[in-house]
């Protein structure tokens, strides 16, 4: 398996959720990440774990429970600590988290009118007093207090925007380290949000399920990012990873062409594509030996008391998925190639308004982040694959809306 890392994140806390407010409250407190080489915990969780209750929810959100469960025994997690959660950060503030069952509601979508013309460079850019600086901050939406990581390059801009997405029972601190956006991509030029799910919940709400509406929320941040910081609103994208990766791109449809791009790691079944989606371009990576997101669909594949569980849940599999955004968005067919030996590529390079479509397969691969970052305990690794530069490689040619 090689090196073993561990994540570890020392950040400071974002002010109290519990002093809620209409506006956006930002510290001057900044975020710090870093990693290790001791295996812990915190390794093993990254993509996510943890135990959900669930009472009078759709099956969709009974679903989302059962791969939490399914999560934590394979990657031998409890309850995972958020920063905040059971305990405090080492600075003061922040809540505790809880898990908590879904309450009803609705997700509906906060698109942008099919993703056109949506101007080179946001209000923000003419401020001159007020700007979101990077580390935590907080919003509050639809009456709750939400909290979210940032980091903003350095230049005038106008920049692009990337939403960087947590798996199941992770959190924003984890991401930002393990997935190393929050560090790549200012030194590209993008500012990168990494917004954390919503308090006592530890998954995200996914389009037209129960629960907090997510999909409100991440429009809700682009537009407050567009506010306070030089931001190109035709140049926003998301990436995620697990479960974080089935929102991403479920956001394609859901925000009607507003994203530029979408990357989903390990977690590209989760979500299909409706109808008609507005051509968009979307990177994904996975590897075959995902236990958790089979790669040809199927059951996860957890042991001992869960396999009951498992048995309720089938996911596609990972090309047929692929295949069916390249059919929705009228794609030409795809080309296959090898960038690296146990590395395969599929690229559909011919899709309406200059989209494209990548599937890298990592052979052996597990349902890991590829980089230099290992998590042995959810399978292997593909270090020799660094897929944050790739996402970025393909934002970077992705056409502007």
């Amino acid at each position: 398996m090689g090196r073993s890392a561990s994540i570890s994140a020392a950040t400071s806390a974002a002010p109290d959720p519990s002093s809620t407010t209409s506006t956006t409250s930002t510290s001057t407190t900044s975020t710090s990440t870093s990693t290790s080489t001791t295996s812990s915990a915190a390794a093993t969780c990254t993509s996510g774990a943890g135990a959900s209750s669930v009472a009078g929810a759709r099956a969709s959100t009974t679903v989302m429970a059962l791969m939490s469960l399914l999560v934590a025994a394979l990657s031998g997690c409890g309850v995972p600590s958020l920063p905040g959660a059971g305990e405090r950060s080492p600075s003061a503030g922040g809540q505790a988290f809880s898990a908590a069952a879904p309450s009803p509601g609705s997700s509906q979508g906060a698109g942008q009118g099919r993703g056109r013309g949506r101007g080179a460079a946001s209000r923000g850019c003419a401020a001159t007093a007020g700007r979101l600086t990077s580390g935590p901050h907080q919003l509050t939406t639809a009456g709750l207090t939400r909290r979210y990581l940032l980091a903003v390059p350095d230049g005038p801009g106008p920049h692009p925007v990337l939403l960087n997405l947590h798996g199941l029972g992770s959190d924003a601190a984890e991401q930002a380290v393990y997935s190393r956006l929050s560090q790549i991509g200012p030194s590209r030029g993008y500012i990168v949000i990494t917004p954390q799910s919503a308090p006592g919940r530890l998954a995200w709400t996914l389009p037209h399920t129960a629960g907090p509406d997510d999909t409100a929320y991440l429009a809700a941040l682009l537009d407050e990012v567009e506010r306070h910081q030089c931001a190109h609103p035709g140049r926003e994208f998301a990436a995620g990873l697990s479960y974080g990766a089935g929102l991403a791109v479920s956001l394609v449809c859901a925000l009607d062409g507003r994203l530029s791009g979408v990357a989903a790691v390990a977690g590209i079944p989760i979500a299909q594509p409706c109808a008609h989606p507005v051509p968009t371009t979307i990177v994904a990576f996975h590897g075959t030996a995902d236990r958790l997101v089979p790669y040809d669909g199927g059951h996860p594949e957890p042991g001992g008391e869960l396999r009951h569980l498992a048995a309720l849940i089938v996911l596609p599999p990972v090309e047929q998925t692929m295949d069916a955004w390249a059919a929705a968005q009228r794609c030409s067919s795809p080309v296959t190639g090898r960038p690296l030996r146990r590395v395969r590529l599929r690229l559909w390079a011919s899709c309406p308004r200059g989209a494209t479509l990548r599937l890298y397969t990592v052979d052996g691969g597990g349902h890991t982040w590829p980089g230099p970052i290992e998590v042995p305990r959810l399978g292997d690794t593909a270090r020799d694959l660094d897929a944050s530069r790739l996402i970025l490689d393909a934002f970077d040619r992705a056409p502007t809306r």
